[in-house]
């Protein structure tokens, strides 16, 4: 019973011994906990909304007072239509309210009133949300005005959606899947394919041969882009076909933008592969380390702007996160680069700094 003991002692010693052990155990939940515990929320917080007070009396006053003490609402002063469609293109604003010269002398005359909500439905749920706690505010306010006056009195709400005025869930997360798919894949194969060079014992080999580091590592990253780029058609003709999504930008910079974002998961995968040891070791690294954070942290299934702000600041280090705001623009509101240039700067940007480490990294290792 002592040796059986001392089994059981020698066990625990090797577990925190062994740093990425403890890292597994230990910090993998920690870190599960507090993603999904702050990230994933339905709640609407600070939802920037545009209003538009063409009456400016006391009824239009007191509805904006009552959505502005909202949490869920962020309050925008726009005037001019123009500017309301620039904000809703550069996703500035995710609702706009209207309200009629006259308002509440119609109200109070005619007993019935009318407020027009432009809604950005390229994400129906939140678009969904954000108009049904509107209409509440607004009914709130309708029922309060009743108290005081004998006939009832009605405000009719003109609710408009932008950019998909079906509602179809595909628009939100088809742009979603895209980024996932590409950013996984081309992750995941890149850094197990050369970490399994490296277990047979192929690399080295490669390195003494005439071909240079560079000439290996674009021979190992050009399959994988070709196929990425065929997982893209195919995922696009399944959303225009089956789930009948019309994309309504360019497709050449639709393909530009996301052969950008494959090389960037190339360059992250050559990066895993520098520091796993074993193939299992890259896949873990692939699949936790960009798995949760696209899933999380991109936009697509729960939005950002309601996370705590640390949470937020990590998701601009996410690369998906920037390519599903590109490809929303472009397939979904059909706008051009000068509206995504900003993100496809920064995806440009790290894409050559990863593809750069990668490189500096592979020659030092395998030198």
């Amino acid at each position: 019973m002592k040796q059986f003991w001392g089994f059981i002692y020698k066990e625990f010693l090797h577990v925190f011994r062994d740093k990425k052990t403890l890292l597994l155990l230990f910090g993998l939940p920690i870190i599960q906990i507090l993603l999904f515990g702050f990230a994933l929320t339905n709640e609407i917080k600070n939802a920037k909304v545009a209003i538009i007070d063409n009456a400016r009396d006391i009824g239009s006053k007191q509805i904006i007072s009552k959505i502005e003490a909202s949490q869920q609402f962020s309050i925008t002063r726009f005037i001019s239509p123009k500017q309301i469609e620039l904000a809703f293109k550069t996703g500035k604003i995710k609702m706009a309210i209207v309200f009629p010269q006259d308002f509440y002398e119609d109200l109070m005359h005619e007993k019935s009133g009318k407020i027009q909500l432009i809604m950005d439905a390229s994400d129906p749920n939140t678009a969904t949300t954000l108009a049904n706690v509107a209409s509440g505010i607004i009914q709130s306010y309708t029922t309060t005005l009743q108290e005081n006056n004998q006939l009832p009195i009605n405000i009719n709400l003109d609710t408009r959606m932008l950019y998909n005025p079906s509602l179809q869930g595909s628009t939100n997360f088809v742009p979603g899947v895209m980024a996932l798919v590409l950013l996984l894949i081309c992750v995941l194969m890149t850094s197990v394919s050369i970490v399994r060079e490296k277990e047979n014992g192929t690399l080295e080999l490669l390195l003494v041969s005439p071909f240079n580091a560079v000439m290996i590592i674009l021979a190992k990253a050009i399959p994988y882009l070709i196929i990425s780029l065929f997982n893209l058609v195919i995922i696009l003709l399944l959303s225009v076909y089956v789930l009948d999504m019309e994309i309504k930008g360019n497709l050449i910079l639709l393909f530009t933008e996301s052969t950008l974002l494959i090389i960037t998961a190339l360059s992250l995968g050559l990066l895993i592969s520098n520091i796993a040891a074993t193939q299992q070791v890259a896949m873990v690294v692939s699949l936790m380390g960009m798995l949760l954070p696209t899933m999380l942290l991109t936009g697509f299934m729960f939005p950002i702007e309601n996370m705590p702000l640390p949470l937020q600041l990590i998701s601009n280090l996410v690369p998906s996160k920037w390519y599903y705001i590109i490809i929303k623009n472009i397939m979904i509101k059909g706008l051009g680069i000068e509206a995504v240039w900003r993100e496809t700067l920064i995806l440009f940007g790290m894409t050559l700094f990863l593809l750069a480490l990668s490189i500096k990294n592979f020659k030092t290792r395998l030198a």
